[in-house]
């Protein structure tokens, strides 16, 4: 077998949903080690999921493409494996490898050669040559002008010198003739035999004060210059005016300047962190964003008596088949919703510009935080499965977000939404629709707190659920009895199985 049909490089697969790259979180080989066909390889994070790819042949790994933390597109190589590494070494000019008998240049000839400019461009310093850094050198708004780049002198500087020029071009020029000598005279004498000063200590009609301060000085028939400033470094105030109207001018000591302090906060990128936006928390901020910009949204609350619930949970974690399973009170929430879209199916639609579809069957999502942020995995066609078959679903779900292991399909499809805010200790909150779905349940905190029970006040066990909806499908009356419906099962669940079902 010849070297090249040997080494196979694999690719990075499309892993569903229209993903177009893809994180290399973990390599689970290095080079060298010898794979067998579907051993997983690498572990990829995309936009919804961290995923373990298999190997598509067996073989030993030669080369690793890209490494950990890199951001990789789909279709891009990112191993190169060996199919049969029995074979002998693979020959140089099959891999690519240079040949050892060009003869490698040395770094004074690479020096000496020069490299012509490519057609069109600039040389640095012009207007529209390449700036530090690689930056085209253009004002905004402006394209590339190829001429020389002028500065513009200084307030108060001599004019630029003209470049030098060759000597034998110069012609000679006679020096100047000396000045007569007269009594030298400082600049210091001159300004003091030609300058008054003022109440400032500054030379006259240097007077530091505001358009408004000056204009009130000359309606008030107040002399500027005769005034000592109270204002920062000497300024004239609109008090110090009024007060020289009145009469009343003091001389005021001028102002003392405070020292920067040396232990002053320093706030700079040194103590700022930044976190690449980027895998399933990109994708959250952008479906988040499309959701709350483009379905109108309308959030309802209801608090609900659900005493009645826990204790039926406490009865069913008595029951014998149900005491390894996981009972919480999200799973009665679940089984609340499921039943209440069956009395409103409109809630499980999606609006799908001039139609919408009312679905059939749910997959119903339960919001998950995990490291690598929020994910919405669902359980498919929810509303068919028993109470049990459903904790078996919630726990597994749970387990599987916890441990980084859900995969697209999983968070693919949904419908409807329960977000448990109540596990961070929160009452309730506004939650945003997923994109394509048309209802989201927020479960808040169970707490006790004193209630009205058969006429007394007594200590029972409530919460409040908070239900956002898309008004261009679910109108008030449409999105409050189903909230009503789901309520009224958590305040008596028995009742509610008996009559709905």
């Amino acid at each position: 077998m010849s070297g090249v049909s040997r080494i196979k490089e694999f690719n990075l697969p499309d892993l569903g949903e229209g993903l177009t790259e893809g994180e290399i979180l973990a390599w689970l080989v290095k080079e060298g080690d010898t794979i067998e066909l579907n051993q997983p390889i690498v572990e990829v994070e995309t936009a919804k999921a961290a995923v373990e790819i298999p190997a598509k042949w067996a073989g030993q790994v030669r080369s690793i493409f890209h490494p950990e933390g890199s951001t990789v597109e789909v279709g891009t190589p990112i191993i190169a494996i060996d199919t049969d590494p029995g074979a002998g070494p693979v020959e140089a000019s099959t891999t690519g490898a240079p040949s050892a008998d060009l003869p490698t240049p040395s770094a004074a000839s690479l020096a000496a050669v020069e490299i012509a400019p490519a057609e069109g461009m600039v040389e640095p310093g012009l207007i529209g040559g390449v700036a530090p850094g690689g930056r085209t050198a253009v004002l905004v708004g402006y394209g590339p002008r190829n001429a020389p780049a002028k500065r513009r002198p200084r307030k108060g500087a001599s004019p630029e010198r003209p470049a030098a020029t060759p000597a034998a071009s110069v012609s000679p020029v006679p020096a100047p003739a000396p000045a007569p000598a007269t009594a030298p005279v400082t600049a210091a004498a001159a300004v003091a035999a030609t300058t008054t000063v003022n109440g400032n200590g500054r030379p006259g009609g240097l007077v530091l004060a505001k358009p408004p301060v000056r204009k009130l000085a000359k309606d008030l028939g107040v002399d500027l210059g005769s005034l000592s400033g109270s204002g920062p470094l000497g300024s004239i105030t609109r008090e110090d005016v009024q007060r020289a109207a009145s009469g009343t001018a003091t001389a005021t000591e001028p102002p003392t300047v405070a020292a920067p302090a040396t232990s002053a906060a320093a706030f700079g990128a040194d103590r700022e962190q930044r976190i690449p936006v980027k895998g399933v928390r990109r994708l959250t901020a952008e479906n988040m964003s499309r959701s709350a910009f483009t379905a109108p949204h309308v959030t309802e609350f209801l608090t609900v008596d659900v005493t009645r619930t826990m204790k039926a949970l406490d009865r069913l974690r008595g029951r014998r088949e149900w005491r390894d399973v996981r009972v919480s009170p999200l799973l009665l929430v679940a089984k609340a919703v499921l039943l209440a879209v069956r009395r409103h199916p409109m809630v499980n639609s999606t609006w799908a510009g001039d139609e919408i579809v009312v679905k059939e069957y749910v997959n119903l999502g339960i919001a998950a935080a995990t490291e690598r942020g929020l994910i919405v995995p669902n359980i498919k066609d929810a509303g068919r499965l028993t109470l049990r078959e459903l904790a078996d679903a919630l726990t597994d779900l749970v387990q599987t977000a916890k441990a980084g292991r859900t995969s697209p399909a999983d968070m693919s499809g949904g419908t409807l939404t329960i977000t448990n805010v109540g596990v961070f200790g929160v009452d309730t909150g506004t939650p945003i629709l997923p994109p394509g779905e048309s209802a989201i349940l927020a479960f808040g905190a169970v707490r006790e707190m004193p209630w009205v029970h058969k006429g007394k006040v007594r200590p029972r066990q409530v919460t409040t659920l908070g239900l956002s909806f898309d008004h261009r499908i679910i109108d008030g009356e449409l999105g409050s009895k189903f909230l009503r419906d789901i309520g009224d099962f958590l305040a008596d669940p028995e009742a509610a199985l008996l009559a709905w079902t």
